[in-house]
């Protein structure tokens, strides 16, 4: 198999990991969370959604957790090293982000998000992919002369949780219209879990012929139905280098629900089971990975230590095998030491 023998891998457990979760998160567990993150090594972390948090209350406390890691004794030596993501769908959640910027504690990076299909983008943000595609061009330059990277995000590649099939051509375009209009850079994404390992193989190559540089671009799978190693490992052949993932596998379309109250998120659950979603574990591909040569540069003994500890924040077992597991003996390892 053909594969890289280096990668870069971003952690999002507090923004996308924490966001389906139906209880609020306290502020200070995520807090630790990004701290013991930064110490395993990672360079690139998802820190919330400047969204409204009416409707998401997960993320009501943005701003304090971003000038509580900024100010973080315990990762103050790293903590420039570190890329720091916001998640901002819409002009205001931009235009806070650009404020919390220039004010001294805001995110390096934020993220704008378009989808292939035209009903799963008026859902995720409430415009049309006309006035969005308005809207990102006009916003970018702002952000970036504030000093702010500009991630965009294409969704429902593999299919769409409301209209079904898409066609992955679309794909291609859409991130090739996001370099176009000034984007730093472009994740791919599964939202739900429709990504078959064929597909994606067929996807990315497609991608790497279209755009070359695979640093430009960011592979992000859910393992609804348990094929997102598999997704990962087909990236891999298809010469991604640049992955994200979550703690234990947490995460999906923002709570509906949380802490008692009901909150719109962002509408009815696509999926029957809320504890049967979620990205691919940061555990289990790090340590697969590891497995198969491919240096990630990151503790890997820590992350899982850390994940162990985000199933007692959470207070249930995970959908990390590796957690449970553990990693490989070396006595027993298929590699050389």
């Amino acid at each position: 198999m053909n594969y890289p023998k280096k990668v870069v891998v971003g952690d999002i457990t507090v923004r996308d990991g924490f966001q389906h979760e139906e209880i609020f998160v306290p502020t200070a567990a995520k807090l630790w969370v990004l701290e013991e993150l930064i110490l395993a090594g990672f360079k690139h972390l998802e820190v919330t959604n400047f969204g409204n948090p009416k409707g998401m209350p997960q993320f009501k406390d943005a701003d304090e957790l971003f000038k509580g890691i900024r100010k973080s004794k315990r990762v103050k030596a790293l903590i420039d090293t570190v890329s720091l993501t916001a998640v901002t769908i819409r002009e205001r959640a931009i235009e806070r982000a650009i404020q919390a910027k220039k004010d001294g504690y805001g995110p390096d990076r934020i993220l704008l998000m378009v989808s292939t299909s035209e009903s799963h983008q008026r859902k995720n943000s409430g415009l049309s992919l006309a006035e969005y595609w308005k809207m990102a061009e006009e916003y970018i330059p702002k952000a970036q002369d504030a000093g702010l990277k500009v991630n965009g995000t294409v969704s429902t590649i593999w299919g769409c949780p409301i209209e079904g099939p898409t066609d992955m051509k679309d794909a291609i375009e859409f991130a090739q219209r996001w370099l176009d209009i000034g984007a730093n850079d472009v994740e791919h994404a599964d939202h739900d879990g429709s990504a078959s390992p064929d597909r994606v193989y067929k996807y990315y190559s497609m991608l790497m012929d279209k755009i070359s540089n695979p640093e430009k671009h960011i592979v992000h799978f859910h393992t609804t139905r348990g094929w997102g190693l598999a997704n990962v490992l087909a990236a891999l052949q298809a010469g991604m280098t640049n992955y994200e993932s979550t703690l234990g596998a947490t995460g999906g379309q923002p709570a509906n629900f949380v802490s008692g109250v009901p909150v719109s998120g962002t509408g009815a659950y696509y999926y029957k089971d809320s504890k049967d979603v979620g990205l691919v574990s940061t555990e289990d591909m790090v340590v697969m990975m590891d497995e198969m040569g491919i240096e990630t540069n990151l503790d890997i003994d820590k992350i899982l230590e850390t994940g162990r500890m985000v199933e007692r924040i959470l207070g249930r077992r995970l959908r990390s095998e590796t957690i449970n597991q553990g990693r490989i003996p070396k006595e027993l390892s298929g590699r050389s030491w």
